[in-house]
């Protein structure tokens, strides 16, 4: 049930044409097929009236011979042919016989009736016969005349197949010639909503902002109420960015401000200020970094990660060069993800930031394609974490290591930049010794991912 509540338009009206189809053209050759075996058995049984007719009128009665003799010749060969299947007999029950060449020695079945009888008997050889008969009244002969003009019965069944072939083959042909011009109906009926999904693509792929609005009346409401949608979410975007810019230049100031007022407490107060401060400092940067990041992971163009991340990484090179380590980086050519710009140079600066803060001497980084989707790896050669420090280096904030400046945000900030997009980060044991961090992005955005089939 599922499944057919995902067939597309098309589909259905196909589905449902050839559902009604498939019961009224059989039921429709069924109705053909038997008014024209009537119409034809009717036909052919007037046939054999009229030979019947023109047998009783060459019946007479030779008084010299004393039998009956048939004065009038049918014209019809197949009456001579023996066994043809073509016969006429006259008898009164008794010995006086009178039959056509065809019959030979054999005789027909005699029934007394007054009407007229049309019925199906077997005749000579087994062959089935379709036979007319009725009883007259010969003078000067007492007893009733019985006679019966006989046919094969395979001259009429072959008509009638022909029929039904022919009716079968006719309905076949308007049936496959019904669903060929629904076909194209449907097609040229939904042309529109191709160009309409056509154009969402577009919109989703970033490479058109809005929906063409130049379709039939029904759908280009749709696609202008859609295209207003669009509009009003790009400025709640760009306003949340803006006030996010404007939040972070607020509350960079204050806070400097008191860590430098903060200097002038004793301790132990001096270092649970500073510590407060930096939790603020933190909490203000991990929702600042979502805020700025969640608007775009719908609607982000396709970007070249290469192009895109050539700035950062020429920048923490250098940066590598002054703390006398040495940044190695390779991506592979044509790896495209769906992502703001900004986004992936966040998720790579702070990846990179993090492993330049900890390693003694390389930092590695890769990009590559595997796994419907790319990754990008970071390895160092620095201490590493065991499993415990890897979870805790999760949490928003945490600090392994007071010594090293930074807040420990970058980890944190980066699985969640990962999880917007449809990803994960993955931390492990680097090879050189220290720690890898490696992020998955899927290929396409969770809101483009087929819906899993039951």
């Amino acid at each position: 049930m599922s499944r057919l509540r995902r067939l597309s338009l098309a589909s259905r009206l196909i589905l449902a044409t050839l559902l009604v189809l498939a019961i009224t053209l059989p039921l429709a050759g069924l109705g053909l097929a038997q008014h024209f075996r009537t119409t034809a058995t009717g036909a052919f049984d007037r046939q054999l009236e009229a030979l019947l007719n023109v047998v009783i009128a060459g019946i007479a009665w030779d008084d010299v011979q004393q039998r009956l003799v048939q004065e009038r010749d049918l014209g019809d060969p197949r009456f001579e042919r023996v066994f043809s299947g073509w016969y006429w007999q006259v008898s009164d029950g008794g010995e006086r016989v009178l039959t056509s060449r065809s019959l030979w020695d054999q005789r027909l079945p005699v029934r007394s009736t007054v009407d007229v009888l049309h019925h199906d008997q077997v005749g000579p050889r087994d062959m089935p016969l379709r036979v007319i008969e009725r009883d007259i009244q010969l003078a000067p002969l007492e007893t009733p005349l019985h006679v019966s003009v006989a046919a094969p019965r395979k001259t009429l069944d072959l008509e009638l197949d022909r029929f039904a072939r022919l009716v079968a083959l006719s309905l076949a042909g308007l049936g496959l010639l019904v669903l060929t011009m629904l076909a194209l109906q449907v097609r040229w009926g939904l042309a529109p909503l191709r160009r309409m999904q056509g154009d969402l693509s577009q919109v989703e792929n970033g490479d058109a902002e809005r929906l063409d609005t130049r379709l039939p009346a029904e759908l280009a409401r749709l696609a202008g109420a859609m295209n207003a949608v669009l509009e009003r979410d790009r400025r709640l975007m760009a306003h949340a960015r803006h006030a996010a810019g404007n939040l972070a230049h607020a509350l960079k100031t204050p806070v400097s401000v008191l860590t430098t007022l903060a200097d002038g407490i004793e301790e132990p107060r001096r270092s649970r200020v500073r510590d407060e401060l930096a939790r603020i400092d933190s909490a203000v940067r991990h929702h600042l970094a979502r805020a700025t990041a969640a608007g775009d992971a719908g609607l982000a163009p396709r970007i070249a990660v290469a192009e895109t991340l050539a700035p950062i990484l020429e920048g923490l090179g250098r940066l590598a060069g002054r703390r006398g380590a040495t940044l190695e980086h390779r991506v592979e050519e044509g790896l495209r993800v769906r992502m703001a710009p900004q986004d992936l140079q966040e998720l790579v600066g702070n990846l990179l930031d993090n492993a330049l803060r900890w390693a003694s001497r390389r930092v590695r980084f890769y990009g590559f394609e595997a796994d419907d989707g790319l990754w990008l790896s970071v390895e160092d050669d620095g201490p590493g974490m065991d499993a415990a420090q890897r979870q805790a280096a999760m949490g928003r904030g945490a600090r392994l290591d007071e010594q090293r400046s930074g807040s420990g945000l970058g980890l944190a900030i980066v699985a969640d930049l990962a999880a917007l997009h449809g990803g994960r980060l993955v931390l492990n044991t680097s090879p050189l010794g220290g720690l890898s961090a490696r992020v998955w992005l899927p290929a396409q955005p969770l809101a483009e991912m087929p819906a899993r089939m039951d």
